[in-house]
């Protein structure tokens, strides 16, 4: 029934790699099913027959389709189907779009469509490289037009050695996770997130990527080699010689006079008029072809552009190769928000606010890899008014989104870890001006607002963008490209780092590939580069993370205990929380393995449910001093309780530093008292005191003197049996003062 099925192996970093093609999808152009391990991932990649009308640009889409199956679950929306792609299936629709791209004809306008889908996954076996090699096979054993194969890789840096294609294990210790992706000669790709790490330790990881890439290409073309179709031809976009040289000829003077200018409002107010002439003088001319005569006003931009750099050394707005745009940095824009932080470069501006909330904001995350939360965010907007034009507001696109998560990546690193800083995080940042580079000016505005907030971030953080113009061997990198740069340049390639190392790299190349001499003098750039920001702009406006938190962010403390006394502090049904949280105003979150962390606006607050959930989890010594609330009044004394779950009894003769005839003379149900533990008999009844608290902590002089072991009274029945549920047990670890807890310094005597 499968006339063409096959079946190809090799093996790829130490695990199986199988793939299967002929059985399954065969009405689209080409197709694979790629089995990595136990990740299976299907790729079909598919072409119009006909060009699409009325466009300039390759229409390419590349999508990454998580299926939940899986993974072994079912949906957790109200239709229990998948719906709009993660953040994640989109990032990685990218990083495969990416070296894919520049291979297709750039003059073709046929629609390409790229689907990858998730059938079942390994963690050991990531599914986005999977899914990458299959893409690079489907395309190549098409009939698509298509200069491949690539290959791309996972590159993790473990214990000091480079490991390729990490397993699960293996990326919870990495100092970095780098994706390379190449072609038979060149460097295709590179996604990065590291731990700071120097820029020979990243550049030696990329090129140990590209090494391992270079065996699945071969692979690859053995497989193209046996079944590979021939490629469609399809009508070319290009203008013809003669249109291009006429346009060049009639416009290249006047547009050489509107590029040159460092504004883009005055380069674009010189160009329109220049576009009307260029097209009242050649519709005549070339009736019906006016998409080909605006090719060839880019084209004619490009040259110049290009000309410029390459034999002048010259830039747009005239500045040196490797210098940058004016710099601002700014912080505390806005009063009420927990941080805020804008950075400027040239005409672009970012401003970003950062958010603090309790650890329970974090981001719940439904996709089928294993991070099932992030606690640290970043959105990035990028509204029409920030490039001069008029569109309505449709929500983040993938451009956004990428851009979000590049700047996420790069700030993660100095996050402090949640045992220390117990906070999520959401930082957005608005571009409000672009011209070239807001991703990375939204990196320098996350570093400027989360100093301003008072996260004590480990290092300042800023980012910086390298462009490259390529001619046949001749090629040229430059810091800081402007938006005409990267539009008519060949590369973007984005690096964000601390003083010591590097957190995030992502590169866009409009060419085949880079060489390893040109990777490395783009990380000596950027490196220089963004220790200028730092020092020169960024730390001059704030020198390093304030001390306090803005009084508007909630004030957080955390701390662990035994996971077997968490159903203490939760109560049944959720009381005992809920309680603590109403009396003190605050926020509790308890998590499976222990910690606890408390919010709340109010210091004081945070810090007495802290005391309450102290106090539930270790018994109360003798000694330690408490504020409880009177629960029961009885002839002999009061009961007071300390901590939910933890009452003691108040004998009338310890109600006062003076005597006390009635019991509703001194307390009444509902007050908040002071009260010292003087001891716990064997059945754990707590012995309390007012007069000893009132003595040892206001400084009271008792009017008489009594016996320092006051004969506890027999419970009423319904007290007995309130008591008889008591836990015996006993805590000896010695306690901390802390709030309303005070410690009497004095030595405990040993239990028999």
């Amino acid at each position: 029934m499968f006339e063409n099925f096959k079946v190809y192996e090799t093996d790829f970093a130490g695990r199986p790699l199988v793939i299967e093609t002929g059985k399954m999808g065969q009405l689209a152009n080409g197709e694979c099913l790629v089995r990595y391990g136990e990740t299976v991932v299907h790729v079909a990649a598919t072409a119009s027959s006909k060009p699409r009308e009325g466009v300039d640009f390759f229409p390419l889409s590349v999508d990454f389709e998580e299926k939940l199956y899986s993974v072994g679950r079912i949906p957790g929306s109200y239709i229990k189907r998948e719906g709009r792609p993660s953040d994640r299936a989109i990032l990685t629709s990218r990083v495969i779009d990416r070296p894919i791209r520049p291979l297709f004809p750039k003059d073709m306008r046929n629609d390409v469509s790229v689907v990858a889908t998730v059938m079942s996954v390994d963690h050991d076996c990531a599914p986005e490289i999977a899914a990458m090699v299959g893409t690079s096979i489907a395309l190549s054993i098409s009939d698509i037009p298509w200069k491949g194969p690539i290959s791309g890789v996972s590159v993790g840096y473990v214990d000091g050695q480079y490991v390729i294609n990490p397993t699960s294990e293996q990326r919870k210790v990495s100092k970095m996770a780098v994706t390379v992706a190449s072609t038979d000669s060149l460097i295709a790709m590179i996604e990065a997130g590291a731990d700071i790490v120097s820029d020979e330790v990243m550049y030696n990881g990329i090129m140990a990527g590209h090494e391992a890439n270079q065996k699945i290409i071969t692979f690859i073309k053995g497989i193209q080699a046996e079944i590979g179709k021939e490629k469609f031809s399809y009508p070319s976009n290009e203008p013809d010689e003669e249109m291009l040289s006429a346009v060049k000829a009639f416009a290249m003077e006047e547009v050489k006079i509107a590029l040159d200018t460092d504004d883009k409002t005055v380069r674009d107010a010189r160009l329109k008029p220049v576009y009307e002439k260029v097209h009242e003088k050649f519709d005549e001319i070339y009736p019906d072809q006016a998409a080909k005569i605006d090719e060839c006003m880019y084209k004619t931009q490009k040259y110049v552009v290009r000309r410029w750099l390459l034999d002048e050394k010259k830039r747009v707005d005239g500045r040196g190769m490797d210098d940058m745009r004016p710099l601002a940095a700014e912080v505390d824009l806005l009063p009420r928000v927990h941080g805020s932080g804008m950075f400027t470069r040239g005409q672009t501006q970012v401003l970003t606010v950062a958010t603090l909330g309790p650890v329970s904001d974090c981001q719940m995350l439904d996709g089928i890899d294993e991070e099932t939360s992030k606690r640290y965010i970043h959105q990035y907007n990028f509204p029409s008014y920030s490039v001069g034009e008029t569109k309505p507001s449709r929500g983040p696109g993938r451009r956004e989104i990428g851009h979000g998560a590049l700047a996420e990546r790069a700030l993660v690193p100095v996050i402090p870890p949640v045992e220390d800083f117990p906070y999520a995080y959401r930082l957005v940042s608005e571009v409000l001006s672009s011209n070239g580079s807001t991703s990375q000016a939204s990196i320098c505005g996350s570093t400027l607002a989360l100093m301003a907030a008072g996260v004590p971030i480990k290092a300042a953080v800023a980012g910086i963008s390298c462009g490259l113009i390529t001619e046949g061997d001749r090629w040229m990198t430059m810091v800081d490209i402007q938006g005409l740069e990267d539009f008519f340049g060949d590369m973007d390639f984005k690096v964000a780092g601390t003083h010591e190392g590097i957190t995030a790299i992502q590169m866009d190349l409009k060419i085949d590939g880079l060489t390893p001499e040109m990777v490395k003098e783009a990380l000596e750039k950027t490196h220089h580069a963004r220790d200028y920001i730092l020092d020169e702009v960024m730390l001059k406006a704030i020198p390093e993370p304030r001390k306090e938190l803005s009084k508007y962010a909630p004030k957080m403390l955390s701390t662990l205990i035994p996971v077997e006394k968490i159903r203490e502090v939760i109560g049944t049904g959720g009381k005992v929380i809920q309680k603590i949280c109403a009396e003190c105003d605050v926020k509790v979150d308890v998590e499976e393995d222990g910690h606890v962390f408390v919010s709340g606006i109010d210091a004081e607050n945070c810090q007495r449910a802290m005391t309450i959930i102290d106090t539930i989890v270790n018994d109360p010594e003798p000694g330690a001093i408490y504020n409880g609330k009177v629960t029961r009044l009885m002839d002999f004394g009061a009961f007071v309780e300390i901590a939910p779950g933890k009452e003691g009894l108040v004998h009338i003769s310890r109600l006062d530093v003076k005597r006390t005839e009635k019991v509703t003379d001194v307390v009444n149900v509902g007050d908040e008292i002071m009260v010292k533990v003087l001891e716990i008999d064997d059945k754990g009844r707590l012995n309390l005191s007012r007069r000893d608290a009132l003595i040892e902590v206001e400084g009271l002089t008792p009017e008489n003197e009594i016996s320092d072991s006051p004969r506890r009274p027999a419970p009423r029945r319904d007290d007995r049996r309130r008591d008889d549920r008591r836990d015996d047990r006993h805590d000896d670890r010695p306690r901390a003062s802390n709030g309303f807890i005070a410690n009497t310094n004095k030595p405990r005597e040993p239990k028999d």
